[in-house]
């Protein structure tokens, strides 16, 4: 059902419709106001502005919420922090010597599982009383939001939170990492992003006056925009790994044996910078080799696996690098974005996605001309 509804024309007008009234009402004004401050006033984290800007999106697509975390002057939302701990102390289990460490803790209510479960408590009671709402108004009918639209063929309440929870997850916090490693990677190479505003131009026009971002039909003309997105993830994938368990004994191409039961881990991060893989140039930002002739050309999902492949291919891939691109187009062309420490590699701190440790320090500067 996620998806036949995230493939359908409508739900895909909806969310960039969504995405370029934030961009246009919130991102671009934010922007504009800072550029050019000087001193400590003049300094922002570029990473906690995307993470912002993706809880507002994701929270309206899913809920027809809008937590309203961009607004000026920046407030704390309750939900997304509640939501950021839970995200973090769910990764942090994982990291403990053995489960029993995390499960007697558990069930005794201690320390971070209690902090867990109070978290929890909070996102799932805001879900409840979004459902009931719509359940005693009706309003579920005529909403375009993704709750709704699974209101409409779903009556099991709890199912319906698991689902809109699964999206704010995988809709969240991705897009900031990726959004925040491109502009990290644009620092460092500026002959790419004056490639992208080329392109821009040729696509757009000259002017960067009126609409802020690219249409539907311009954004598929972006082919080079679209390498450097594929580029950026190849090298800071914003999931570093996953699991998978085995559903029945299997043999793997290479005669490897996996018996039923067996988690199997694959590391994307590690793939993206594999000689064996991608050639000599491995640890190289070349969005050029995905370009063929001017046009942008995929690899095989399982060679480039930041979308998962086959039946587990993400539902949500396209409306993510559709939020990406209308970012993209609407900073590159307008602002100048510089990283206080390009040469510093970013570090990374626990989590079930990629979150750069300290941040991204950036001062923003409206483009002359």
């Amino acid at each position: 059902m996620a998806s036949l509804e995230l493939g359908s024309v409508s739900v895909r007008s909806y969310a960039h419709e969504i995405v370029s009234t934030e961009i246009q009402s919130r991102l671009i004004p934010l922007f504009a106001s800072v550029a050019g401050s000087e001193g400590e006033n003049g300094v922002f984290d570029l990473q906690d502005l995307f993470r912002r800007f993706s809880f507002d999106n994701i929270c309206k697509f899913s809920f027809g919420l809008d937590p309203e975390c961009l607004q000026l002057p920046l407030p704390i939302s309750d939900f997304a922090v509640a939501f950021d701990l839970a995200s973090k102390l769910s990764a942090e289990r994982a990291m403990t010597s053995s489960p029993i460490v995390w499960k007697i803790k558990r069930f005794f209510n201690l320390g971070s599982e209690r902090q867990l479960k109070e978290a929890v408590n909070m996102v799932d009671n805001l879900a409840k009383t979004m459902i009931e709402q719509r359940r005693e108004m009706g309003t579920f009918l005529t909403q375009k939001d993704l709750l709704s639209r699974f209101m409409a063929n779903i009556d099991d309440d709890q199912y319906l939170r698991d689902i809109v929870v699964s999206f704010l997850l995988a809709g969240r916090d991705t897009i900031s990492s990726g959004l925040t490693s491109l502009f990290y990677l644009l620092a460092k190479h500026p002959e790419v992003k004056r490639e992208i505003r080329e392109e821009l131009d040729h696509v757009m026009g000259p002017t960067r006056e009126g609409l802020a971002t690219a249409s539907f039909d311009q954004m598929r003309e972006l082919h080079y925009l679209h390498a450097v997105l594929y580029e950026t993830m190849r090298l800071y994938p914003p999931v570093q790994f996953d699991s998978k368990f085995c559903q029945e004994d299997d043999v793997l191409p290479d005669g490897t044996f996996v018996r039923s039961g067996t988690r199997v881990t694959y590391h994307q991060y590690a793939m993206g910078r594999m000689e064996s893989i991608w050639g000599s140039d491995c640890l190289d930002f070349k969005p050029d080799r995905w370009m063929k002739k001017g046009f942008f050309s995929p690899e095989s999902p399982y060679k480039y696996p930041i979308f998962q492949g086959g039946e587990r291919v993400c539902l949500g891939k396209e409306l993510a690098l559709m939020e990406m691109k209308c970012v993209a187009v609407a900073l590159v062309r307008r602002f100048d974005i510089q990283v206080l420490d390009p040469e510093r590699r970013p570090q990374f701190v626990p989590g079930l996605t990629a979150t750069v440790r300290g941040g991204l320090p950036i001062r923003i500067k409206e483009r002359e001309g």
